[in-house]
């Protein structure tokens, strides 16, 4: 099992600087939730085991935030060393069907949206966000 870090590098790892592209802390969080939502409603399993919790900016896993709160609201630079040999085919399609899908927008948007979703809006604020709730909700969110 690949870790929340693992998730992050990955999509780190997805940012063309030439193109302007950059992800912030706050976009990074609501990636790696949407990774996490989609894989469950598609294999019923977590795709990394740290926790999310709600919090007033939406969707966080608190130990990534720590490892990349440093960056403050400013970019983070892509991963110099990245091993893909970690990642499955299917996780690579995963990953990459979710950067394309939810990288394109801003860290605000992707905020917005999580905000009108019931696994964070349903979840007290400081609380973790369940499995169950994210796996039922990204259930009727995905075509399979």
């Amino acid at each position: 099992m690949l870790s929340c870090y693992d998730v992050a590098r990955y999509f780190l790892a997805q940012i063309d600087e030439d193109a302007g592209d950059l992800i912030s802390n706050l976009k990074l969080q609501k990636l790696v939730y949407y990774a996490q939502g989609i894989n469950l409603a598609l294999s019923e399993h977590p795709l990394f085991p740290e926790a999310l919790e709600a919090w007033i900016h939406g969707p966080v896993v608190p130990v990534l935030f720590h490892a990349y709160k440093s960056y403050e609201a400013g970019a983070i630079p892509p991963p110099r060393d990245m091993d893909f040999s970690i990642y499955c085919v299917q996780t690579r399609e995963l990953l990459d069907e979710v950067y394309t899908v939810f990288g394109q927008f801003s860290a605000w948007k992707l905020y917005k949206m999580t905000h009108e979703e019931p696994p964070w809006k349903n979840t007290p604020a400081g609380h973790e966000i369940s499995i169950e709730a994210m796996r039922d909700y990204f259930k009727t969110q995905v075509v399979t």
